[in-house]
């Protein structure tokens, strides 16, 4: 049976390599998506990958990802710093969680500094441009398949 990775995105991210790409660089959301299967799929794992602008929408995600995926990778973006549910339902998540920003959210505006999901997350990589979810993803493999 394949183990599955679920890989959720927050709001705004549909528009990465177009929204300010002095902050987010040029690399599109399929460019990512195209990179995270390169990476887990020669491995032996699936990979579910999602973007949504509605917090409701990402919540139900998670929820779904208890019972399918092995592992979670979640770009938040704004509700970083705002979403008390979405920690709530990362919560009840019992596998690894890793939180991504492909910004160094803590060279940015103070407002940015704190993250909820943070409190849930075994890691948390931000600042490495949209590397950072390939990092994720191979220290949560690290974790679902120990050598």
């Amino acid at each position: 049976m394949v183990k599955t990775i679920y890989v959720l995105n927050g709001p705004n991210l549909n528009l990465l390599g177009t929204r300010q790409p002095e902050i987010y660089g040029s690399d599109t959301m399929a460019d990512v998506e195209a990179n995270c299967r390169a990476l887990v799929e020669p491995l032996g794992f699936g990979l579910k990958f999602f973007q949504s602008n509605a917090e409701h929408q990402l919540i139900d995600w998670i929820h779904e990802a208890r019972n399918e995926a092995c592992g979670l990778v979640i770009n938040p973006a704004a509700y970083t710093h705002t979403s008390v549910a979405i920690l709530d339902a990362l919560n009840t998540f019992e596998s690894p969680v890793f939180e991504v920003h492909i910004s160094n959210v803590h060279k940015r505006e103070s407002f940015r500094h704190h993250s909820y999901v943070s409190l849930r997350a075994d890691g948390v990589i931000a600042g490495c441009g949209i590397l950072g979810y390939e990092l994720a993803l191979r220290r949560l493999v690290q974790l679902v398949e120990p050598a």
